[in-house]
């Protein structure tokens, strides 16, 4: 595909220049130079990105578009499609990390010539990865001649990042822009998933594994839960949608680089797993699965008499009851599944046959309930299964474990998409489970009232068989206790106190001072400070500062995306100093970034203006940007929400030493805000633990 058959949308070149999609509309109706549309739609148009790249060098607003960006245009408008785009790419990246020297040679020829080379190539390298039958296409001459640009150019971006970078880039980004079309298990959830499948220590040391090393995932999806196994010798996957089966089985083999542990056996399959098994005789140590929730058509006339349904044929509403049944069916004895559930699967009546019959032999070893936003359908608090397939030896006396981490007093964090505290998340689960896997078959395991309980099988076996841990799980002592509400009240008197101290002077008026104002903008282009936009990348050590953090005026509470699948690539860690401002609501917020906060992430939707310190007081700087009419004059407004475009945002042109008088003013009222804040949130703490106390009997009257 030639370069100048490359479109872009209003919103890529938002992306391009690092500016709000309002600001290319404004470009557009400001500029008669402007790129006219060369396809799309009219509420959607496209352009040339040659055409746009001209302009934008023209007005100072792009100094060269990044290799990975025009990896992306080149991918995304390539006329067969993304998806078979980004296939062509992955079997190209496969063959430049495994086999460079042929890679040279074979790009050292005419485009022509290149496409008809590479499809031998790409079959030699593709059955030497996955084997016969595997679930990637060998692409013809003809499919390949298109993207042969575009394979050059990503061997370039390989030769800078590395082949798994490059490639989880472009399907990060992939995925993001078409969220629809893809069930997502956030990074986060994947990780918890694979550590809940290791096996106990004493159990690993009786069968001599250490962790799971066969690992299947029967309805793959984006290949989440296999990226995330540590050290496995297999790996078996089947996805029924064929292109994403190719783009998983791609992402897993460019996914095996440099980890040290020696390349896994990787099988990928396509097809409908619980019509057509592609692994009919396998078993795993582990399986992990997170399946599609609510079908109605997954096979139920067809199956009635498969042997998969030890215990019991689900019912055409139980489809999850019958992706639980085949993960067992494909499982060792003594091996671990870790099952993705909806919450209704738990109390549903027309699978309590099957619940009853997995706890009455050991099968079902702990239900766990997640915080709302860990997964999608993000506004239910989701489930996870975790089952062992029965064996010879059998527990004298089954127990399940409940836990529950949806409560804020149990994770520890915030709910919602984008503001789960995983590594709090990951450890209520673990803390919970680890002492019941190990120590559960012989001894009493520790309860924690509202967060987690080991509660006989036989206290479970009613006429409901009703598995949710809300309803197993007695309450936590009311706001921690008597003793805790009487230190919440000694910290809200310490907090009043020094709201009070903080409150500033009685405003002293004055004539309206009229001075001369400069824009971010303005100071950007002339090196007073570096503006950037937020892409919540991150390397897994650090958190990440949300939308919510700074609106709330909280600690970093944010997990990473993956570095290459962020628009910026890498993480963009804060310093002290640096100034933040959200870029959605419409709001006169700004933050300041002190010590506490530095080396954080910074996340999406937030945009960080990092000053001279020679030039620009940065308590200055964010004080003048919370002006309310400030903000009005530099926001855009959609039919759902405000954008600001920070670049507009203005700011008197004033000496240092004056600037740092107004520093010292706007530093004294974030404090006061700050501990307006915190009484706030000890106030509320305090009656809600009141009412708890008073009604559940533990606080007396008086």
């Amino acid at each position: 595909m030639p370069d100048d058959s490359t479109e872009v949308t209003a919103a890529e070149i938002a992306r391009l220049a690092g500016v709000g999609r309002a600001a290319v509309s404004n470009w557009r109706r400001r500029h008669a130079g402007f790129p006219k549309p060369v396809g799309g739609t009219e509420a959607s148009p496209s352009f040339a990105l040659p055409e746009v790249e001209q302009w934008l060098r023209a007005q100072g607003k792009l100094a060269e578009v990044p290799l990975r960006e025009r990896v992306w245009q080149q991918l995304a408008g390539h006329p067969d499609g993304a998806v078979t785009a980004l296939i062509h790419t992955g079997c190209a990246l496969l063959l430049v990390r495994d086999r460079p020297t042929a890679w040279l040679e074979i790009t050292a020829v005419s485009d022509a010539r290149m496409a008809g080379v590479l499809p031998g190539a790409v079959d030699h390298v593709l059955a030497d990865r996955f084997g016969a039958g595997h679930a990637v296409p060998t692409p013809t001459a003809a499919a390949l001649l298109p993207s042969v640009p575009l394979l050059r150019a990503a061997a370039e971006l390989a030769a800078e990042t590395g082949a798994r970078q490059a490639f989880d880039f472009l399907f990060g980004r992939q995925l993001d822009a078409n969220p629809r079309q893809y069930t997502l298990t956030p990074p986060g959830l994947a990780t918890l998933m694979a550590d809940l499948a290791q096996p106990a220590r004493d159990a690993a040391r009786r069968t001599g594994r250490r962790g799971s090393r066969t690992v299947l995932d029967p309805a793959a999806g984006t290949g989440a839960l296999l990226r995330a196994v540590s050290r496995p010798t297999a790996l078996y996957a089947q996805e029924a949608e064929p292109d994403l089966a190719a783009l998983t089985a791609l992402r897993l083999a460019l996914g095996s680089e440099g980890d040290g542990a020696g390349v896994p056996t990787l099988a990928v399959r396509t097809g409908d797993t619980l019509r057509a098994d592609a692994f009919p005789g396998l078993t795993a140590d582990a399986v992990l699965c997170h399946p599609p929730f609510n079908e109605r058509d997954w096979g139920h006339d067809e199956l009635a008499y498969d042997p998969r349904w030890e215990y019991g044929f689900p019912a055409r509403t139980e489809s999850e009851l019958a992706w639980v049944q085949h993960s067992l069916a494909r499982t060792r004895e003594g091996g671990t599944a870790v099952v993705l559930m909806p919450p209704t699967a738990a109390s549903r009546r027309s699978g309590r046959r099957i619940r009853a019959d997995l706890l009455r032999r050991g099968a079902l070893r702990a239900v766990i309930a997640l915080p709302a936003g860990a997964a999608p359908p993000y506004g239910i608090p989701l489930h996870i299964w975790i089952l062992r397939k029965p064996g010879a030896e059998q527990l004298p006396a089954p127990e399940l474990l409940f836990v529950d981490t949806a409560g804020p007093e149990a994770a520890g964090a915030p709910s919602g998409r984008d503001r789960l505290d995983w590594p709090a998340v990951r450890a209520a689960v673990l803390d919970a489970w680890t002492p019941f896997d190990v120590a559960g078959r012989r001894d009493p395991v520790e309860e924690h009232p509202g967060t987690s309980r080991a509660v006989p099988v036989i206290e479970l076996l009613d006429d409901d068989v009703d598995l949710a841990p809300a309803r197993h799980l007695p309450p936590p002592a009311a706001g921690g206790g008597a003793a805790e509400l009487v230190r919440v009240r000694e910290r809200l008197d310490d907090t009043l106190k020094l709201t009070a101290r903080l409150t500033p002077p009685p405003a002293v008026a004055r004539e309206p001072v009229r001075r001369p104002f400069t824009t971010v903008g303005e100071l950007a282009r002339a090196g007073a400070l570096h503006l950037r936009t937020g892409s919540g990348a991150g390397d897994g050590t650090v958190p990440v500062l949300t939308e919510h953090d700074v609106l709330a005026g909280t600690a970093p509470s944010g997990t990473p995306n993956a570095p290459a699948a962020s628009p910026e690539g890498e993480p963009l860690l804060l310093e002290a100093g640096d100034v933040i401002v959200p870029v959605v609501g419409g709001g006169s917020v700004a933050r300041v970034v002190d010590d506490a906060t530095a080396g954080a992430a910074l996340g999406r939707n937030l945009q960080l203006l990092r000053p001279d310190p020679a030039a620009l007081d940065p308590w200055f700087l964010a004080g003048f940007l919370r002006g309310t009419a400030n903000n009005r004059q530099a926001s855009s407004y959609a039919s759902t929400a405000a954008r600001l475009d920070a670049r507009r945002l203005q700011v008197p042109r004033l000496p240092l030493a004056e600037q740092r008088r107004y520093g010292e003013q706007f530093s004294a009222l974030a404090a006061f805000e700050d501990a307006l804040r915190s009484a706030g949130r000890l106030g509320g703490q305090l009656v809600q633990g009141m009412y708890d106390g008073l009604t559940d009997g533990s606080v007396a009257p008086e």
